[in-house]
């Protein structure tokens, strides 16, 4: 009994968890949509410039540094040991400090050599202003992982969600106030980054909360502590910190590249500053698409990730296999059809949410990174249940590293188009390194052809009716109908049917048995589907 009590916890925080990192993707992708409609796309430009500082921040406070610190004091917890969940506490505390502190100083005074590199010096107080995030890491990265290393998710949870929600709402009034104001579009983005700020500072108000009302004792008296005691918990949260985290930053590492380079390069060539803000400005309207995108598949297969986790733990490898190939087929599932259907309905959806059809071209290349970035953190998720955290971390780096080159190589031949491509290339070797060494790791093929087969179908079906759903789009809009309320109707009307004639398609194929849907969210109403349509 106490065993399925302990796993029936570990799942239901795990689930807790997943809701609120579910929640707070949603909220850090939508915002991007009326923020653009303040700033236009060279205050989009700006802004997104500097965000991956803040995403790189977010992640090591969310996904690294909170994870490993409650690892740490759960194997102390499982054995009764109070003063060494102390030791790991303040030896924490100590290193994030210091190398928080250490982060903050290089990015404060580096800011300007970092501004001269992204080709724009305007950018030198917007850096500062965002490696001032840096110092509120240790507070919520700690107090984070001493709930969850103790079992209990929901402060992290609530913590997360009001973090991202007083950070949007910030941004969104900031911008908005400033604009209109008649601030220039640096300082309106500037007031929108001091969302970094507010957020954070909520965040951590949370979790101070729920230890004042709650009386907990974090600390117990703690014993002389060795320096070497010390340095491995030091050397534990640095690797292993660091290794989850890239994993986790996937699609914040890749907009840091573009950020470093893709402006530049586009002056480089002879193009004038205002039109290549305004070109980096819309080929980040991508961004939102595929981090949306990302989040629905993933949000899917990685609630898989826990069982995985639970039967690795208990040596049970047969049902690690079977949850490890439904984990990716589901990834691929629904990151395939995000990608051909926001590919296929990019023009009006684009116009819906951002005022025109600038840029829908490259977006739809962009937009194949739905797939290849869901396949990828569904694997990521997958290596770290089993243990491993190291190889996904570095296939990403060495996929980032490619990025950087391709960027380099494309973007003076095909302006943004190039950066999307290189996106594109770099997301699909990582996939082939992952796949290849899980295959390679459990003896077997991850996904049939059968599966691919009849998904494929699904897709070219998929595209040819919202193909002619564009033609009857252009039609509209020929004969004079309000632009941006057609591009409304359409693409979510798009939306809809395109899902429903891939969903009718996959399960009229059988793509999923009857056990494998009885598993996943909704699973019961699409056997009930399934089972109508036989």
């Amino acid at each position: 009994m106490p065993n399925d009590t302990s796993s029936k916890t570990f799942m239901k925080g795990a689930m807790i968890l997943t809701i609120s990192a579910l929640l707070t993707k949603i909220l850090s992708a939508v915002y991007r949509v009326p923020f653009q409609n303040i700033v236009g796309d060279v205050g989009f430009y700006i802004y997104q410039q500097v965000y991956p500082i803040y995403g790189i921040v977010l992640a090591l406070s969310t996904y690294g540094f909170p994870v490993i610190i409650s690892r740490m004091i759960a194997e102390k917890e499982d054995g009764h040991d109070s003063v060494g969940v102390t030791t790991i506490i303040r030896s924490s505390i100590l290193f994030l400090l210091v190398i928080s502190f250490i982060w903050f100083l290089l990015l404060f005074f580096g800011a300007p050599y970092l501004a001269t590199m992204m080709g724009d010096s305007q950018l030198t107080p917007l850096i500062k202003v965002i490696s001032v995030s840096f110092l509120i890491l240790p507070f919520t990265s700690i107090l984070r992982g001493i709930y969850q290393g103790k079992g209990d998710m929901l402060p992290t949870a609530v913590s997360q969600v009001t973090e991202q929600f007083i950070r949007v709402a910030t941004i969104l009034v900031f911008s908005t106030l400033l604009v209109y104001s008649g601030y220039s579009l640096y300082t309106a983005s500037l007031g929108a980054l001091f969302g970094s700020l507010t957020g954070g500072m909520a965040g951590i108000f949370v979790l101070i909360t729920f230890v004042w009302f709650r009386k907990d004792r974090l600390l117990t008296p703690l014993r002389p502590q060795s320096n070497n005691e010390m340095l491995q918990i030091w050397k534990t949260l640095f690797f292993q910190g660091t290794a989850i985290c890239i994993s986790g930053m996937l699609l914040v590492l890749l907009q840091f590249i573009d950020s470093l380079n893709v402006y530049m390069l586009l002056t480089q060539q002879g193009m004038e500053e205002v039109l290549a803000k305004q070109l980096k400005g819309v080929y980040d309207r991508g961004q939102p698409f595929v981090q949306l995108g990302t989040v629905v598949a993933t949000s899917l297969s990685l609630t898989l990730v826990p069982i995985i986790t639970s039967a690795y733990k208990k040596k049970n490898l047969e049902l690690v296999k079977e949850k490890t190939q439904l984990a990716l087929k589901v990834s691929l599932f629904v990151g395939f059809a995000a990608s051909i259907g926001m590919m296929n309905i990019i023009v009006p959806t684009n116009t819906m949410l951002f005022k025109n059809a600038e840029g829908s071209a490259v977006i739809a290349v962009f937009c194949l990174a739905i797939m290849f970035s869901s396949m990828i953190l569904t694997m990521s998720g997958v290596f770290q249940g089993i243990g491993d955290i190291y190889y996904p971390a570095i296939v990403i780096l060495s996929g980032i590293i490619m990025k950087f080159i391709l960027n380099l190589l494309l973007v003076p031949l095909l302006n943004t188009m190039g950066a999307a491509i290189a996106t594109i290339l770099a997301l699909s070797v990582m996939t082939v390194l992952l796949v290849k060494k899980l295959r390679n790791h459990f003896g077997f093929r991850l996904v049939d052809w059968s599966f691919c087969k009849k998904m494929g179908i699904a897709g070219v079906v998929m595209t040819m009716f919202l193909q002619l759903w564009n033609t009857l789009y252009f039609v509209a809009i020929d004969q004079g109908l309000y632009e941006r309320l057609m591009a409304a109707f359409f693409s979510l009307s798009g939306v809809s049917a395109g899902a429903m004639i891939y969903l009718y398609i996959t399960l009229k194929g059988n793509v999923f048995t009857s056990k494998e849907l009885s598993i996943l969210p909704f699973g019961e109403k699409l056997m009930s589907i399934s089972k109508k349509m036989k």
